[in-house]
């Protein structure tokens, strides 16, 4: 990834934004949860999490409670550049 997350998801549409603070506020999710708790339809969550995954600032897993389902996580350089930006906004 050239740029970094942080700048790479400035550039998303709201939707994907949306998304990646559902993510980063509940943690690993189905995509049926994030439309519930985002409010937003299935199908622009859909394109939110590919948008999401061509930064490489979410990855997808098998949801093993039911596995027709997969979990969507931030990936750990994503949640490790959100805090060091997060940080060095504060100083």
């Amino acid at each position: 990834m050239a740029d970094s997350s942080a700048e790479a998801i400035s550039d998303l549409p709201p939707s994907a934004k949306l998304v990646y603070k559902v993510l980063e506020y509940n943690g690993g999710m189905t995509q049926k949860g994030i439309v519930e708790e985002s409010m937003l339809s299935a199908r622009t969550v859909r394109y939110a999490l590919e948008r999401l995954e061509e930064i490489d600032a979410i990855s997808e897993d098998v949801y093993f409670a039911d596995a027709r389902q997969n979990l969507y996580e931030i990936t750990p350089e994503a949640m490790a550049e959100a805090a060091a930006d997060a940080a060095a906004a504060d100083d």
